[in-house]
């Protein structure tokens, strides 16, 4: 959600790229469902590991800033930086998978958690250009 909810605040400037502890292939559907209500498509976006990454030619080297949303991605994040300089950040994101026993109520939850992630970005880089 975080990768698609940032292209479509901030558009295309700034490269973002969404990356795991571990690779879930598969985009939940209600993260899906809960990010096109406010016009970001998830459906074709794939998730990678940060191995995957590295193993693709991507170096987290070439990057500025990491942010973590899970306690594990920030452990892993921390461990692979610690020779570059760049700066890695911890949002304490709100993990939906797992909450909510209905449809709606797994859908309020991940409501919850996609407007977590604007306003986090929000502070960070602004408003909307």
């Amino acid at each position: 959600m975080a990768e698609g909810i940032m292209k479509k605040l901030y558009g295309f400037e700034t490269y973002v790229q969404s990356v795991g502890v571990m690779n879930d292939l598969e985009i939940d559907g209600f993260a899906i469902a809960v990010c096109e209500e406010i016009g970001v498509a998830l459906n074709r976006h794939r998730s990678r590991s940060f191995d995957e990454m590295e193993e693709n030619g991507e170096a987290l080297s070439g990057f500025d800033l990491i942010v973590a949303l899970s306690p594990a991605s920030q452990r892993r994040a921390l461990d692979l930086t610690r020779f570059y300089h760049l700066k890695v950040e911890y949002w304490p994101i709100m993990d939906p998978t797992g909450l909510g026993e209905t449809r709606e109520q797994k859908l309020n939850v991940y409501r919850q958690t996609r407007d977590q992630l604007v306003d986090h970005l929000k502070r960070k880089w602004g408003a909307q250009p």
